[in-house]
């Protein structure tokens, strides 16, 4: 029988999680030829979301969970169940429901059919903020431009991977991540299956605009270096046409003689090229915060406790009352 994880990182979804489990249950109990674990990684919650993790794992034994040493993100929380989960396959998905988990039974039969990466592509956001979803669609197009390999189209982390495809992302120990660009980086068998996102089934969205947009420029930054080449280009134009107005004042100095007129220009042309400048210095500070981050080689989470550990607590519990009933 094989086994499946379904890999949920959850971030105060206290609200959310009896209708998520409800869910679960459900779509699973049609899947009975298949072995689940419903693997949550709790990513620091302050609500309660770590007191109904451990009550679900006590009650079902499917249930098991990670629990974080404090908040670290959705791209690192993945990354700890990767390294957590034990299923021939496994299918991450959000803890709000609005990744719809009747497409469960969709991956499972595209991923017997030999497809090692069934990914989904979303035919229609629940995001009604109309500069979001134009930012979300300008994003992937420029992800794809500077990328030397497909980056689909609205592709987001709901998806099934298949054990070499998690192998492989284990492999790739980035802390500074985005998991989107590793998809299509390490390859494998693709398959993509569209879908209608739903609307939050309780709570408030937990990603803030300044975490939207430090993992745009971590997608850029991790996967290309054409930022860094574009400015080198834009040196040498610059350079260029530097070089040709040079001489053109030159010639007019001859021609003319020296004159004061022209110092708007001047100034237009210092504040312009002091603006590139740091424009460039701007983009290569970014690559050198990545390099400077990677060397110090940290581990990427910490870990405060697991449900195997809870497990094996109530078992030392419970061998120590036996013992003490009978000596």
């Amino acid at each position: 029988m094989k086994t499946i994880t379904i890999l949920i990182p959850a971030y105060n979804e206290e609200e959310v999680l009896p209708a998520l489990k409800e869910a679960l249950n459900t779509v699973t109990n049609e899947l009975s030829q298949y072995r689940f674990e419903f693997l949550f990684v709790n990513d620091g919650s302050s609500d309660r979301t770590a007191q109904l993790l451990t009550e679900y794992s006590m009650e079902d034994e499917r249930v098991k969970y990670v629990e974080l040493s404090r908040n670290f993100g959705k791209e690192i929380a993945m990354l700890a169940g990767f390294d957590y989960a034990i299923g021939d396959a496994v299918i991450i998905m959000d803890a709000d429901l609005q990744h719809p988990p009747e497409m469960i039974q969709e991956f499972v039969y595209w991923w017997e059919q030999g497809y090692e990466d069934v990914f989904t592509i979303r035919k229609e956001k629940a995001e009604k903020n109309p500069f979001k979803r134009w930012a979300s669609s300008a994003y992937y197009a420029i992800l794809q431009r500077l990328s030397s390999y497909e980056v689909h189209q609205g592709a987001g982390d709901f998806r099934l991977l298949d054990r070499k495809c998690v192998e492989a992302l284990k492999d790739l120990r980035e802390n500074e991540r985005n998991t989107k660009g590793m998809y299509a980086y390490i390859g494998f068998r693709k398959k993509a299956l569209e879908y209608k996102e739903s609307e939050r089934a309780a709570g408030a969205t937990k990603w803030k605009l300044s975490a939207l947009i430090k993992l745009a420029i971590d997608g850029i930054t991790s996967y290309s270096t054409i930022p860094l080449r574009m400015w080198s280009v834009i040196g040498l134009v610059i350079s260029f046409f530097s070089f040709i107005f040079l001489l053109i004042e030159m010639i007019k100095v001859l021609i003319f003689g020296s004159s004061v007129a022209g110092y708007p220009t001047l100034i237009a042309a210092i504040v312009f090229l002091g603006g590139i400048q740091l424009v460039s210095l701007g983009a290569i500070g970014e690559y050198l915060a990545r390099v400077f981050t990677e060397t110090k080689n940290r581990p990427a989470y910490f870990v405060r406790k697991t449900s195997n550990e809870e497990d094996r607590s109530e078992s030392k519990e419970r061998d120590q009352k036996d013992e003490r009933k009978n000596p």
